[in-house]
């Protein structure tokens, strides 16, 4: 009986022995947490320190396409799924990674981006104030996101910053600060932002913010279109050949063409381009929900499609200074919508009025004609 015992004893020690944590050595001489399975035997990865297995997971969150890819891998496992939260991992998260649809909003979407903010991730920090600052309408929040973003030197945040204050979003039209958007433009057009150089050119230009240089508002304009045409021949447009006349083989361009988009280009490389995980949320967030509005009447939408940026008071957007139907947010939305469609639809107001006194007069000779 006394034997027996102690062999269930002995038994049951080893089993806990053989499930517990055991500790190694690190290399530095601290001790890192590595599990043994029953009988003695690791996994592949048991042995490996939790430094360097964070180090991995970071490597693979910096190159994820969607946040499912770094959720797959934290699903291994338990221990997958702790280290994978670590602040190293969620702060090198890709674009791709933290990039969330708006068909997919949630409060845990939301809460995955506030950790990714709050490790330090600048995509997710911008992501979130933005989503915050239009589609929540929490301006404080959003604005402070947006502005940790920009201050770590985010082109899109310093872009997005210049266009809230030039059009005084979230606050009252005296609320505007041209010189402070002329220069968040500057430091993200420093930055590669090409939207932003174009803007700025346009501020330069116009001295709008800025003391005015129609030279050096050319010359900006000028760089902008260059930055433009380069970034077209590098992601390969289809198309731009066609639209240069150079089909098969070097041919004379056609008298319309020229590479100056801001002086009559007909390129529309810039036009095509892929819009910012940020706006295509506020697209998809506002397509599917109905505008907010004021005591003076309906919010719209700028009218460059892959913006999606709406307004926060009335008559916050400038409207086109033709037509007067469509609204935008920057000068530069007003540039890459009139290349794109506007410059064939766009129509004179006059010519409108005209033809509703037309259609008035009409109507009013018929009225009369009637026994």
């Amino acid at each position: 009986m006394g034997a027996r015992r102690g062999a269930r004893a002995l038994s049951r020690q080893d089993g806990e022995a053989g499930e517990k944590r055991r500790r190694m050595p690190d290399g530095d001489g601290s001790a890192a947490p590595v599990v043994a399975h029953a009988g003695g035997k690791q996994g592949a990865f048991d042995a490996l320190h939790d430094e360097l297995v964070v180090s991995i997971f970071a490597d693979v969150a910096a190159s994820t396409d969607s946040p499912a890819d770094l959720f797959t891998v934290m699903l291994t496992c338990r221990r997958f799924r702790e280290l994978g939260q670590n602040k190293p991992v969620l702060a090198r998260a890709s674009l791709g990674c933290v990039t969330v649809r708006a068909g997919a909003w949630c409060d845990d979407a939301h809460r995955f981006l506030l950790r990714c903010a709050d490790a330090g991730n600048v995509d997710a920090s911008y992501l979130l104030g933005m989503i915050r600052f239009y589609c929540l309408e929490s301006r404080r929040s959003g604005s402070a996101l947006i502005a940790a973003a920009a201050l770590r030197g985010h082109a899109e945040a310093l872009y997005s910053l210049a266009i809230i204050h030039f059009n005084g979003s979230g606050r009252s039209k005296d609320a505007r600060n041209l010189l402070a958007g002329a220069q968040l433009c500057a430091r993200a057009a420093s930055q590669g932002h090409n939207d932003a150089l174009r803007e700025l050119g346009h501020c330069v230009s116009d001295g709008y913010g800025v003391r005015r240089s129609l030279s050096c508002g050319r010359r900006l304009l000028i760089q902008a279109n260059f930055r433009e045409l380069c970034a077209t021949f590098v992601t390969g447009v289809p198309g731009f050949a066609a639209a240069l006349g150079l089909i098969g083989e070097c041919k004379t361009l056609r008298a319309h063409m020229c590479l100056l988009s801001d002086f009559g280009c007909h390129i529309t490389g810039a036009a095509v381009r892929q819009a910012h995980a940020a706006n295509a949320f506020l697209v998809e967030w506002f397509a599917s929900r109905p505008m907010g509005t004021t005591s003076d009447g309906a919010l719209r939408l700028c009218s460059q499609p892959a913006c999606g940026r709406p307004e926060t008071r009335q008559h916050e957007f400038r409207r086109c200074s033709v037509c007067g139907v469509v609204i935008y947010c920057s000068r530069a939305c007003q540039a890459l919508h009139w290349k794109a469609t506007h410059k064939n639809e766009c129509t004179r107001m006059g010519h409108w009025l005209a033809a509703a006194n037309v259609n008035a007069n009409a109507v009013a000779a018929a009225a009369m004609a009637m026994p």
